[in-house]
This record gives structure tokens, C-alpha cells and sequence, in this order.
């Protein structure tokens, strides 16, 4: 046991760290028609629990399967397990946070009911915690992880890929991983909690700031029993939970990005329009009239909806007047930086009037962004 003093005296510390051979585990199983793996699961768990001793409560939840899952766990006759059946609400990740809040111990345990995660590992799981590690996860890439022989090679780069793509918001290697361990202390103190998807694991990293995590090497066993969730929507929410994970850790430059990618859409949607009122024999004037507001009009949508989407739901016309208008001022600085510099002295190559515009394109998009961002699709507070 750690003396004290090895926590700073920090009373919140201590609560954290206090996770030895005495304290209960509380095991999280999301459930969806998987009563073919409930008793096998709660079979490998009541055999760990009796091994190491454990103080052991596994909750179940279920998004109302109607299968008989609740019946399988009421049948194997454990107090310590119990069902929560969810009619109101469905998704992996939800249903764990909910199995979490239920939890009355201090380390907290999610894995899966399919029995790819081996439940021999939970007690190596609390020693890393009572070492003072934030999470620990069971990992398939760390050495001595492994997985079952008859993975294909799209399943291998799909799940490459999904590791690949969470890499700026950690460094773990299997932050896909649906087995893993942390305090309950912990989840109670993180905020803005919004997962979408199934990779709960990755939502925590990055809401509860955590910094140091180990990972503990398992072997991935594939599914016996049951179908697996994982489909092709599964995976495009995971890209959406990505964005979001970008935005809340990276919020500005996240922003920006988004701006530019719109900007770089409107210039199509410009060109396209352009091409077409050609076509139809309409005046010059008028084709670059034409193509200039139908991109401000998709501009401005695209921006309300995924750039600034929080305020998607805003007063729409009030926005778009804000939205013209900051354009238009972008358009003025635009002109303005590009007549300045094509006029300085620096400026004396053949491609000075080509800078000057490059340099004016640019101040006018800062602009229009800063003017988008801080005035017409105005948020107060934004997490750096």
C-alpha cells in the first residue's frame, strides 16, 4: 500500500488511487440479443470472482432486446448480477455511461458480452490502477496481443485505420479497445459527455484529460454465439464521433479547417453555376452574378450546418443577412490588401500583382472567417 504522502496530501488523489485487493470491481456489459453469451459470461466471471476473491457486481444494459437476456440473467441465480433494460434510448457507448452511473464500486470495468475479452485479465487491470495508471486497457497491439487467426485482411485495415485516424487525439495503440478499466471518481468528474457510436473508450481518453495509460496485452477471441453489431452505420458514426473528439480537443483549428474545405466547395459550386448560365446564353455579367450568389447561398448552409453547427439552429435569416454582410466586408479587405501590396515597394517581380492577390484572397478569408466565427454564428464560450 502507498503511504500517503505519496499523493500530496490531495484528499481527491487518495480517492483516486484507492483501488486495492479490498475494493469491489463493477463489471459494465452493454447488451443487444445476446442472450446465447450472457450465462458464459457470467459462468467466466463467477469462476474469476471465486479464483482471486473478488468483490464483484456485473451490470448488464440492455436496449430491450426482448430475447429472453433478462430472463438468462435472472436465471443463473447471481445477486451480484443484475440487468438494466433500456426502452428509452439506444447505443453502445450510452449504455455504457449508463452502466457506469448505476456502478456502487470504485473501479469501473467495460467489456463485451460476445466473450472476445478475457476476464482473466480484470485483476491485472486493478493493479494498474492501484499503480497509479488513469486507465487501463486490454489491447490487441501491444506485444503479446494478439487476435483470432481467421481475421481478414479488410477487417485488419479497418480496424488500422480507425486506430490511425484517433492518433492525434492519443497516443495508446488500441484505443479501439471495448475492454477497459478506470475509477469510478474519475467518470464522475468528466464533463460534456456526447458519445455517438460504439467507442466509448475513446470518449473518456479525451473528456476525462487522461495522461497516463497502460495497456495490458489479451488475446481477442472472435465471436461463437450471437451476430456481430459492427456494420457499415456503426462505422460511419465512428467518423462522426471522431469530428466531434477534433472539435472539443482541437476546436479553433477544427474550425478553421472546416471553413476553408466549405470555401474550397463554394469555389466549385461558383465555377459549376458559372459554366451552366454560359451554356444557357445568359450575359457575362449576369453568369458571374449567378455564380457568386448561388455559392454565398451553399456557402452559408454548409458553414450553419457543419462548420459552426452548434448554431444550426439560430434565427436562419438573421444569420444569412450577418453571413452576406461579413462577405462582403471579406470582399472590401480583400481588394484593399491586394491594391496595398501591389503598390509596395518589396513588391517589384513579374507575378507582384498575382501575390498581391494571393495575399488579399488571404486576408479577406481570415476575415470572413473571424467575422463567420465570432459575429454571425457567434458561440461565448469555446474550449481551447
Amino acid at each position: 500500500m502507498l503511504e500517503s504522502s505519496s499523493f500530496s496530501g490531495d484528499p481527491l488523489e487518495t480517492e483516486r488511487r484507492a483501488i486495492n485487493a479490498s475494493s469491489g470491481i463493477s463489471v459494465i456489459i452493454p447488451t443487444y440479443q445476446e442472450v446465447l453469451n450472457i450465462p458464459h459470461i457470467l459462468s467466466q466471471l463467477d469462476a474469476l470472482r471465486r479464483a482471486a476473491a473478488l468483490t464483484l457486481e456485473v451490470i448488464f444494459v440492455d436496449d430491450n432486446s426482448q430475447d429472453g437476456s433478462a430472463e438468462a440473467v435472472a436465471a443463473a441465480g447471481f445477486d451480484w448480477a443484475r440487468m438494466i433494460v433500456r426502452t428509452d434510448e439506444r447505443g453502445l457507448s450510452s449504455a455504457v455511461i449508463a452502466g457506469f452511473r448505476a456502478a456502487r464500486y470504485p473501479m469501473l470495468v467495460c467489456m463485451d458480452c460476445d466473450l472476445s475479452h478475457p476476464v482473466q485479465t480484470i485483476p491485472l487491470m486493478r493493479l494498474g490502477l492501484s499503480a497509479g495508471q488513469e486507465m487501463v486497457v486490454g489491447s490487441r497491439y501491444v506485444p503479446g496481443g494478439t487476435t483470432d487467426d481467421d481475421w481478414g485482411i479488410l477487417r485488419w485495415l479497418n480496424s488500422v485505420l480507425a486506430t490511425v485516424l484517433a492518433r492525434p487525439l492519443t497516443n495508446v495503440q488500441d484505443p479501439m479497445s471495448g475492454f477497459f478499466a478506470l475509477r469510478k471518481v474519475d467518470f464522475d468528474a468528466a464533463h460534456d459527455l456526447n458519445p455517438v457510436g460504439y467507442k466509448i473508450a475513446l470518449e473518456l481518453i479525451v473528456k476525462c484529460g487522461f495522461g497516463t495509460i497502460a495497456e495490458v496485452p489479451i488475446h481477442f477471441s472472435d465471436r461463437v454465439h450471437g451476430q456481430s453489431k459492427l456494420s457499415l452505420r456503426e462505422q460511419l458514426k465512428y467518423l462522426q464521433h471522431l469530428r466531434r473528439l477534433y472539435l472539443y480537443r482541437f476546436a479553433n483549428a477544427m474550425y478553421v479547417a472546416q471553413f476553408l474545405v466549405v470555401g474550397l466547395s463554394g469555389l466549385v459550386v461558383n465555377l459549376v453555376v458559372l459554366s451552366l448560365l454560359l451554356a444557357l446564353g445568359l450575359p457575362e455579367p449576369a453568369c458571374l452574378a449567378g455564380g457568386i450568389g448561388v455559392s454565398l447561398i451553399s456557402n452559408f448552409m454548409l458553414n450553419r450546418r457543419f462548420t459552426f453547427s452548434y448554431a444550426r439552429f439560430g434565427p436562419l435569416a438573421r444569420q444569412f443577412m450577418g453571413f452576406v454582410s461579413a462577405s462582403a466586408v471579406g470582399l472590401v479587405v480583400n481588394y484593399a490588401v491586394a491594391l496595398a501590396l501591389r503598390d509596395a515597394d518589396w513588391n517589384t517581380s513579374a507575378l507582384s500583382l498575382h501575390i498581391a492577390a494571393l495575399c488579399g484572397v488571404a486576408a479577406g478569408t481570415a476575415f470572413n472567417f473571424l467575422g463567420s466565427r465570432y459575429l454571425v454564428f457567434r458561440k461565448r464560450h469555446i474550449r481551447r
